[in-house]
C-alpha cells in the first residue's frame, strides 16, 4: 500500500512538472516549450517557413505547414548550410541542414497577458556563417527585463545568394538571389501575425543584429516588403553602405550563377537542385567559385539602398547604431610589411592613387606610433565603421527621426589560461596563436575592442562565454550598455535613470553626437566626420 502511494505520488508530480511546460498556440497549431530556471520561457526551434529543400531550394520562403497535437519546441533548430569559417561560433543546433528556417523565442514569465515589447535579432557571420542558437544572441537576460527576444536562422551562402537567369524567370516576382533577406523578412512577417499569442506587442518591435545581421538590419529597412513590421532599428557595426561588401547588381550575381553552373557541369536548374546539399556546400566553397553578395533584385531590393535612403523611401523608424573603437587590427591594412613611416606611405599610395595625399593628411603617418594608430583607423573605417556611419547619417538626414550613435571601446579582459594557444581574430573568430616568426616581429596591435567583441556585453551574455576572464568592470560595462539597448527597446530613447544623457542627432544637427560606451558614458560630437566624408566621396564615385 505505501509503495502503491509512492508510485501514485510520483505519478502526480511528474505530471504536475510536465503540466507546468509553457504552450502557445500560434497559426501553425500548438507549440510547447520550456521553463528555465530563472522562470523566462524559452520555445527553441519553431517552423516559421518550409524546409527550402528539393525544389524549394532557391526559392522564395513558403508558409510553414501546420501541425496536429502539441509540438515540443525544446530544442533549437538545424543550423544553415555553412563551414566553420569563425571558431568563436559556438552553436546549440543539432547540426547544418538546408532545412534550417526556425526562430526561437524567450518570453518572461509573465508575458501571457502583457503587451511587451518585442526584439527580433539577426546573427552575423558574413551571410556564409551564423545560427540563432549561438549563446552570444541567448535572449534570456532581455526577457528577464521584461522584453521578448526573437531569434531567426536565414540561408547562407549559395543557398541564401544564389542568382540565376532561369531562377529569376521562373520566379513570379522576376527576380532571384536574396532569398537570405526574404527569409528574414518572412520571420518579420511571422512574428507580426504571432508575437501576441508569446504576449508580445506586434506593433512595438525592434530588429537588431551585428556585422552581417547590422547589414540585414539595414537591407529591411531599405525593403518596402518590411514596412510596418517594426518600429524601431539597433545596429551593431554594419550596413548596406559597404565599400567592399555592399549590394550587387541582379544582372552581375546572374553572371556569378552561370559560371558557377558551368563549373560543377549542371546544364540546368532541375540538375542543380539535384545536387546534395554538403557537395553543393564543398563545391561553393571552393576558391573563386562564389561570393556573396546582397542583389538588388528588382523586388526585395527594387533600387540601391544608397538611392532609396537618400530619397527618403526608407522604413522611417529610430535608429541607435555605432561600433567598437578597434574594428580591425593596423595589420589589416599593411599587411606583414611593418608599420613604418615609408612603408605606410607607399601602401597609402598604392591604394588610394591620385587621393593619396589626402589619405595621407586624414591619417597621418609620420612616427611608428602614428602609422598604427592611422592604419587601425583606416583598416577600421574601411571595413566597416563608414558604412555603420553613412546608414546613420543618412537616416537621420532623411527620415524625419532620431538617431543615436555609440562605439563601444571596453576591450575584452585576458583570456584563461587554457586558450592560451588560440588568439581572436577580425570578425571576431578565435584561431591559433601565430608564432613570433609569423608575426615578423611586427608591434603590438592597438588595445581596445574588436569587432564582434561587444556582442556579449551588450545583450548580457558574458557568462556564456568562458573563454575570457571577465571581471567586475566588465560586467559593469554589460549591465551598462544593456539599460541603453533596453530603454531603446521599450520606448525608442535610450535614456533612464541614473544614465549619462545620451544626446539623439537629428537632420539639424550639423555633426551627431557620439555616445562612447565603456565602463562609464560619455557623450561627445564626432571627432572624425572629415575622415568619413572623404570615404563617401570614393564611396558615391563607385555607385
Amino acid at each position: 500500500m505505501i509503495k502503491t502511494f509512492f508510485t501514485v505520488a510520483a505519478f502526480l508530480v511528474i505530471s504536475f512538472v510536465f503540466a507546468q511546460q509553457p504552450q502557445v498556440k500560434v497559426e501553425e497549431g500548438i507549440m510547447e516549450g520550456i521553463t528555465l530556471s530563472s522562470g523566462v520561457q524559452a520555445f527553441r526551434g519553431i517552423p516559421f517557413a518550409k524546409p527550402p529543400v528539393g525544389n524549394l531550394r532557391w526559392k522564395e520562403p513558403q508558409p510553414a505547414d501546420h501541425w496536429t497535437g502539441i509540438r515540443k519546441v525544446d530544442r533549437f533548430g538545424n543550423s544553415p548550410m555553412q563551414k566553420p569559417i569563425y571558431g568563436d561560433m559556438r552553436f546549440r543546433s543539432p547540426g547544418i541542414s538546408e532545412d534550417c528556417l526556425y526562430l526561437n523565442v524567450w518570453r518572461p514569465k509573465a508575458g501571457c497577458s502583457d503587451k511587451l515589447p518585442v526584439l527580433v535579432y539577426f546573427y552575423g557571420g558574413g551571410f556564409n556563417a551564423g545560427d540563432g542558437s549561438e549563446n552570444r544572441y541567448d535572449g534570456e537576460s532581455f526577457a528577464k527585463e521584461g522584453i521578448i527576444v526573437v531569434t531567426v536562422n536565414y540561408r547562407l551562402g549559395i543557398f541564401g545568394f544564389f542568382a540565376h537567369p532561369e531562377l529569376t524567370q521562373e520566379s513570379p516576382k522576376n527576380a532571384s538571389g536574396n532569398y537570405g533577406l526574404l527569409d528574414q523578412y518572412a520571420a518579420l512577417a511571422w512574428v507580426k501575425k504571432n508575437i501576441a499569442a508569446f504576449g508580445g506587442d506586434p506593433d512595438e518591435v525592434t530588429i537588431g543584429g551585428e556585422s552581417a545581421g547590422s547589414m540585414s538590419v539595414s537591407a529591411q529597412m531599405s525593403s518596402p516588403l518590411s514596412k510596418g513590421l517594426f518600429k524601431r532599428a539597433i545596429g551593431q557595426s554594419g550596413s548596406v553602405f559597404n565599400l567592399r561588401y555592399g549590394t550587387i547588381s541582379l544582372g552581375e550575381q546572374e553572371q556569378q550563377g552561370v559560371a558557377f553552373a558551368t563549373k560543377v557541369n549542371a546544364g540546368n536548374l532541375d540538375q542543380l537542385r539535384k545536387i546534395p546539399a554538403a557537395e553543393l556546400l564543398d563545391r561553393a566553397s571552393e576558391p573563386g567559385a562564389f561570393m556573396t553578395r546582397l542583389i538588388i533584385d528588382g523586388y526585395f531590393l527594387p533600387k540601391s539602398p544608397l538611392e532609396i535612403f537618400e530619397a527618403g523611401e526608407q522604413s522611417k523608424v529610430s535608429l541607435l547604431a555605432g561600433w567598437t573603437s578597434t574594428e580591425a587590427p593596423y595589420t589589416a591594412f599593411t599587411g606583414k610589411s611593418y608599420p613604418s613611416p615609408d612603408n605606410y606611405e607607399r601602401l597609402v599610395r598604392e591604394q588610394f592613387g591620385a587621393r593619396a595625399d589626402e589619405v595621407l593628411k586624414l591619417y597621418p603617418g609620420k612616427t611608428e606610433s602614428e602609422v598604427i594608430t592611422s592604419a587601425t583607423a583606416l583598416a577600421s573605417d574601411n571595413f566597416i565603421v563608414y558604412s555603420t556611419w553613412k546608414w546613420l547619417d543618412l537616416q537621420r538626414i532623411n527620415s524625419g527621426q532620431p538617431v543615436y550613435v555609440y562605439t563601444f571601446s571596453k576591450a575584452r579582459p585576458p583570456m584563461k589560461a587554457a586558450y592560451n594557444n588560440v588568439e581572436t581574430g577580425l570578425a571576431g573568430g578565435i584561431r591559433k596563436k601565430s608564432t613570433t616568426a609569423d608575426k615578423e616581429n611586427l608591434p603590438p596591435v592597438l588595445p581596445g575592442a574588436f569587432h564582434a567583441s561587444d556582442i556579449e556585453y551588450l545583450l548580457g551574455n558574458l557568462k556564456s562565454n568562458d573563454v575570457f576572464a571577465w571581471t567586475k568592470d566588465d560586467y559593469k560595462a554589460s549591465l551598462l550598455g544593456q539599460r541603453y539597448f533596453i530603454n531603446f527597446i521599450k520606448t525608442g530613447n535610450p535614456n533612464g535613470k541614473n544614465l549619462a544623457v545620451w544626446p539623439k542627432t537629428t537632420a539639424t544637427d550639423k555633426v551627431m553626437n557620439i555616445l562612447d560606451l565603456n565602463i562609464e558614458a560619455q557623450a561627445s560630437p564626432e571627432k572624425f566626420r572629415d575622415r568619413y566624408l572623404f570615404l563617401d566621396g570614393l564611396f558615391i564615385g563607385k555607385k
